[in-house]
């Protein structure tokens, strides 16, 4: 009985905790309209406003922990620390790991883990494949067909980024991912503990996943909590610091694309900024929000949901609001749109050569050889435009081509790639309204429209 024992729990997946060497939390204040008051209304109240207050920026999150730390000094249990990323990058390359694949948010990460995969059969080494845990979902056929210890016994450290971690604030789509992030990677069989945020505790939790991977030869996780690392900057100018001086603003660019549009046109937005500054745009411009899908999550998927809707609604004009880091991300998905060819499927890129939403990491489309347009050509599209946007004729280009497509739906499907600058407003909001609300006012504007 106790070998069978001892057989079951050496399948359970161990999460490993670095004990820590203080106690670490903040102070809040909590008034009779905060999150424990009686009165109802109070409390509604008081929930309207903290969902629509603006988080604030790593940077300013940072620099009031900071303040607090210097502020409650002597009293250890409510300092925090914050590891910096060149010391972790060090401590990661003290246990033997010199390569790194991964775009958090943007790149397939299971290529990513093919890749990491590929390394480990050319040099025997284990690879660093870093991700959001949104991308988790996208991971799991390699964890499973390629990685585990019973199909090709893989070893390779995850390093992961913890949105929507539970009892933190996060969009909706975050924290259904936050809340089953530790239950996926359990029932992937892949160890797993979050990081802690000291360079000491780091580097226990490196020789902690160091040795799993050596004994066993298969992954190990480490989940990122907000807050963990300082604020980091590129020290180096890159060709994009550049561009983005005579390029126009992807907020402007949605401003122009909405002025060009009829009120039956149907939008579908994807991942990131562009949904946020159009979400902004329509509010602005008294609006409502019933004709646009917000595609919030699901990255590089908005041009699918697009096709959907276009070969059931043919007589409708159906535009998709893409950034170029989305389509890379599933840029097979313009063969299929091209095979289907449906007429009344316009496809808008704005590239500005930058995942903008997590950190402005380039992408391969801000190569000048690098060409959108050409691609969509030569997988079938119709009709493929490029608008290499100058700030005195930008908008007035934009709604020149957009205006030129017919309404009679004869034509598509077309693309055409907007060049804009990188950034947004450090003020830009983030949609008040939930997936669901969004969901059942979009499928009206379908229904009555038809």
């Amino acid at each position: 009985m106790m070998n069978s024992i001892r057989a079951s729990l050496r399948t359970i997946p161990i999460f490993h905790e670095v004990p820590r060497r203080r106690v670490s939390y903040s102070i809040t204040n909590k008034t009779k309209s905060g999150p424990f008051c009686s009165n109802k209304s109070l409390c509604t109240s008081w929930s309207r406003e903290l969902s629509s207050t603006n988080i604030p920026s790593p940077e300013e999150q940072y620099e009031e922990q900071r303040k607090r730390n210097t502020e409650y000094g002597v009293l250890t249990e409510l300092v925090r620390d914050f590891l910096t990323p060149s010391a972790f990058y060090n401590a990661i390359r003290e246990i033997g790991i010199d390569h790194f694949t991964g775009v958090p948010d943007s790149l397939l990460k299971g290529a990513a883990l093919s890749i990491a995969t590929g390394y480990h059969l050319a040099t025997g080494k284990a690879s660093l494949v870093y991700m959001q845990n949104s991308g988790l979902g996208n991971a799991i056929n390699p964890l499973v067909s390629l990685c585990a210890r019973d199909v090709y016994s893989i070893p390779i450290l995850m390093l992961i980024g913890w949105r929507g971690e539970p009892g933190k604030r996060d969009e909706p789509q975050h924290r259904v991912q936050g809340q089953v992030t530790p239950g996926i990677l359990a029932a992937l069989s892949i160890p797993f503990q979050p990081l802690p945020d000291y360079i000491e505790g780091a580097q226990q939790a490196l020789y902690t996943a160091k040795k799993h991977m050596e004994r066993t030869q298969t992954p190990y996780a480490l989940l990122v909590k907000r807050q963990t690392f300082t604020p980091y900057k590129m020290q180096r100018k890159t060709i994009l610091d550049e561009t983005d001086r005579c390029r126009m603003g992807r907020e402007d660019a949605v401003q122009a694309f909405l002025e060009a549009i009829h009120d039956r046109d149907i939008v579908i937005s994807s991942t990131g900024m562009a949904s946020r500054e159009l979400f902004e745009l329509r509010k602005l411009r008294e609006e409502g929000h019933e004709k646009d899908f917000l595609n919030v999550g699901s990255m590089g998927h908005a041009s699918s949901i697009a096709l959907g809707i276009a070969l059931q609604k043919i007589n409708r004009r159906v535009f998709i609001l893409d950034g170029d880091g989305a389509l890379i991300m599933h840029c097979g998905s313009l063969a299929t749109i091209a095979q289907m060819a449906p007429p009344n499927l316009h496809h808008i890129v704005l590239n500005n050569g930058a995942h903008d939403s997590v950190g402005g990491q380039p992408t391969a489309a801000s190569n000048e050889n690098f060409s959108i347009p050409g691609i969509a050509k030569a997988v079938g599209y119709k009709q493929v435009a490029f608008l290499q946007t100058q700030v005195a004729t930008t908008k007035e280009e934009i709604i020149r081509a957009i205006s030129s497509i017919p309404l009679s739906n004869d034509q598509g499907p077309t693309l055409i790639e907007v060049k804009v600058a990188r950034g947004s407003r450090k003020d830009l909001g983030r949609p008040t309204r939930t997936p669901v609300q969004n969901k059942i006012d979009f499928m009206h504007f379908l229904a009555i429209n038809s």
